[in-house]
């Protein structure tokens, strides 16, 4: 196992820059998660990492090696990739034993590590079929068990569950993480899921537009996010933006929404008076109000049996609310909505950024 350390990393293809000087320290033996979306570089970065792609700029290093030139094989990294890449003329255990028979290991050995690797992985039962004979949740499976038969010192996962359908891909992304937690490998995870990333990570890297918004613990990132973007991208449902102005009078502050509806600010919140501004507050942490609060026209009403999902407008703007009770709401009625000040944030409208004392 080893440490992984991006340091100013940057990349650009022809005279169009993707990385612009990237940071990341990855821990030895975490789980770091590279999300942001379509295009924001995080493939590309797990790319270089794994020498598929060259560095334009800055330093990589696995352990205490330097690794800009080395190539991928001398790297001792190993890739799950998203479309498996699994040979469809061998075999599960060939499949498996392939880059162990490339490097000319002992016959022995390479049956002793197939055979682990597939206990692991449940697999055992499953050696002598061929790909064309297995589902997409078992290919990825044996995809899994080529990476640990080499014993890496780090792990790349390349979107890996985005051919499974929605139930695989929550029954996978938990074997993932028992894998890691067995295995303690240090394992870096790209995918433009965010509730992969809050689930699997346990630090999690949010990216757009080859720039690094903000990098922590996946609640850290939930609860207190640097900016609009992160906030509005991590959580499902996404975080609920009202655009008003900040009132300032005495020691108390106030966000004036468009139709002149008053919310007290959250606590500790920075701002000048006649500021403009966008509260924040996400579905969960409202409740309904007879006085006061957000007065919000009711759009539609999804109830899921454990949560009631409420999707509302307010003065044109998009709202939702999750409520753990059941309600019965008509299509076109009027509620009100209390937002929870301690959780809720307020952010500069121009530059999107966290205003917080």
């Amino acid at each position: 196992m080893a440490s992984v350390t991006i340091q100013s990393v940057k990349k650009t293809f022809g005279q169009t820059p993707i990385l612009h000087g990237v940071d990341i320290d990855i821990a030895d033996g975490s789980f770091t998660v590279l999300v942001g979306p379509s295009g924001c570089g995080k493939s590309t970065l797990l790319r270089m990492i794994a020498g598929l792609e060259e560095i334009t700029g800055g330093e990589i290093r696995i352990g205490d090696r330097r690794v800009n030139d080395l190539q991928p094989k001398e790297r001792d990294i190993a890739m799950v990739f998203q479309n498996y890449a699994l040979y469809p003329h061998m075999t599960v255990r060939e499949n498996m034993a392939f880059s162990l028979a490339l490097a000319k290991q002992d016959k022995a050995a390479i049956a002793s590590k197939v055979s682990r690797a597939a206990e692991i992985l449940a697999l055992t039962p499953l050696l002598e079929r061929y790909p064309r004979q297995l589902s997409g949740g078992q290919r990825q499976r044996v995809a899994m068990g080529r990476a640990i038969v080499r014993d890496p010192q780090v792990f790349l996962f390349d979107e890996p569950l985005s051919n499974l359908d929605a139930k695989l891909r929550v029954a996978m992304r938990s074997e993932i993480k028992e894998l890691h937690q067995r295995l303690k490998t240090t394992s870096i995870y790209v995918t433009h899921d965010q509730i992969e990333a809050m689930t699997m990570g346990d630090k999690i890297v949010v990216m757009r537009d080859g720039r690094i918004e903000q990098a922590g613990s996946p609640l850290d990132l939930y609860d207190y996010p640097v900016n609009q973007f992160v906030a509005g991208f991590i959580g499902s449902p996404a975080m609920n933006f009202l655009p008003g102005t900040l009132r300032r009078s005495g020691g108390a502050a106030q966000v004036e929404l468009h139709d002149g509806t008053r919310l007290d600010a959250p606590p500790g919140a920075a701002g000048a008076d006649g500021q403009a501004v966008v509260f924040g507050t996400r579905p969960e942490h409202m409740t309904l109000a007879e006085v006061g609060g957000i007065a919000v026209q009711v759009v539609v009403m999804e109830p899921t049996g454990m949560d009631t999902f409420i999707a509302c407008r307010h003065q044109g703007v998009d709202l939702a609310a999750v409520f753990r009770e059941r309600h019965d709401f008509a299509p076109g009625s009027t509620i009100r909505l209390q937002p929870d000040l301690q959780r809720a944030h307020l952010f500069d409208a121009g530059s999107g950024q966290r205003l917080a004392a």
